[in-house]
């Protein structure tokens, strides 16, 4: 049955999903890839989607009210008024006990909530992301605080609460000290209360390792078929590439090709990132290790990865690409470029940018429903290198 939005207690006001059962993408973000792809002469595939409910694996959700009645959920548009949503229908359910669980630890507590104008109060944002193989929580607490002692009455509180709703789902327990006056979710201070380090997902059929204060997809289904298809994209024998990854993250796209004997040079800009990297990378083995460069930065200073490359992979954050490496790969193009992106209007300008260079050709489209609901689109593209007719470009792109 398709859900309305009347099947969903928490709008209006909540924010969350806009275009809340409404199946696909966007219709206006369609056109404009579709426009796109006209015009460069490539391949729209259709949209891919999965089931958008109990999808979220991963969440940041604002904590506000008072001791006696907690609120933990998302701002309204526009403002720091929040919206209690103890039953949302795109979490999965471990996160939605997750926020049960730290209501009843704060009003046993009588641990205060963040006030946004005052700037006071203890806690601010819970982080909650879903290990799929076990069904344990990562748990992270950011509190108005730079050091944890204030808050270690309440973690204990939390873990208890938690595991006696649902023995055995924690994974680990992390608090976060952020105790300025900022927009930032995630503060400078970290203090683990239990382990382990790093949850652990298979994708592209190896241990992807996440930290707490690194990124990963919150709609791992889809994000598992993305990869699939750009392994599918490079093609058989991996073995013969040698690869350079911008954004690369923990390698949830770079360490299967890694592992399939490629040549892999990786390029991180954040310390957590590049630690759930240096797990993943070890977790392959020794003989990984040599056909791995792992070189920390900001992308658009390290340009010079191109050379040398006939494959390069781009996953950047939703403004797109560094402007000093859109410049260099529309100079000087690798053989194939693959570009994950997650925000179709700096997407399309970095597609113009790389196409005017005249060396790159865009060859294939998929929007991916990554974020059910919503205005957004991920897009995966596959560019080539403009080559005569009697040159070929080794690729698995019928995939």
């Amino acid at each position: 049955m398709v859900p309305t939005p009347d099947d969903c207690s928490h709008r209006p006001p909540c924010p969350g999903c806009p275009r809340f059962g409404e199946p696909g993408v966007a219709a206006a973000a369609l056109e404009r890839l579709a426009r796109l792809a006209s015009e460069a002469g490539a391949e729209l595939h259709p949209v891919e989607q999965a089931d958008p409910f109990g999808h979220r694996h991963r969440a940041r959700l604002m904590v506000r009210g008072r001791a006696r009645s907690p609120k933990v959920g998302l701002f309204q548009a526009g403002s720091h008024r929040i919206v209690d949503t103890p039953n949302c229908l795109v979490h999965h359910p471990g996160i939605n006990r997750a926020a049960a669980a730290l209501k009843r630890a704060i009003r046993a507590t009588g641990a205060e909530p963040y006030a946004d104008a005052p700037h006071r109060g203890l806690v601010r944002t819970l982080q909650a992301t879903v290990e799929r193989a076990s069904g344990r929580v990562q748990l992270v607490l950011v509190a108005n605080a730079d050091e944890p002692g204030s808050a270690r009455e309440l973690l204990e509180a939390f873990a208890r609460e938690l595991e006696a709703a649902s023995a055995g789902h924690l994974h680990s327990l992390w608090w976060n000290g952020n105790p300025e006056r900022t927009n930032v979710i995630l503060g400078p201070h970290w203090h683990r209360q239990s382990r382990p380090d790093a949850v652990v997902e298979t994708i592209g059929g190896q241990s992807i390792f996440f930290p707490p204060g690194a990124f990963g997809q919150s709609h791992l289904a889809l994000a598992d078929r993305v990869v699939d298809r750009v392994h599918a994209w490079v093609g058989g024998r991996p073995s013969h590439r040698r690869v350079a990854e911008w954004y690369a993250g923990c390698g949830a796209i770079g360490l299967g090709l890694l592992a399939r004997g490629a040549n892999v040079t990786f390029n991180e800009a954040s310390p957590h990132g590049l630690d759930g990297l240096r797990q993943g990378i070890e977790a392959i083995g020794p003989e990984a290790g040599t056909r791995a460069r792992v070189v920390p930065g900001r992308a658009g200073d390290c340009t010079e990865l191109i050379d040398g490359c006939d494959l390069a992979v781009v996953d950047p954050p939703r403004r797109g690409l560094d402007a000093e490496l859109v410049a260099a790969l529309a100079a000087a193009p690798p053989r194939q470029l693959i570009y994950l992106s997650c925000g179709v209007e700096s997407f399309e300008r970095d597609t113009r940018t790389l196409l005017a260079g005249g060396g790159l050709q865009l060859r294939r489209l998929v929007p991916y429903a990554l974020f059910p609901f919503t205005e957004h689109v991920e897009t995966l593209a596959l560019f080539e290198e403009r080559r005569s007719p009697d040159d070929s470009v080794e690729s698995g792109i019928d995939a």
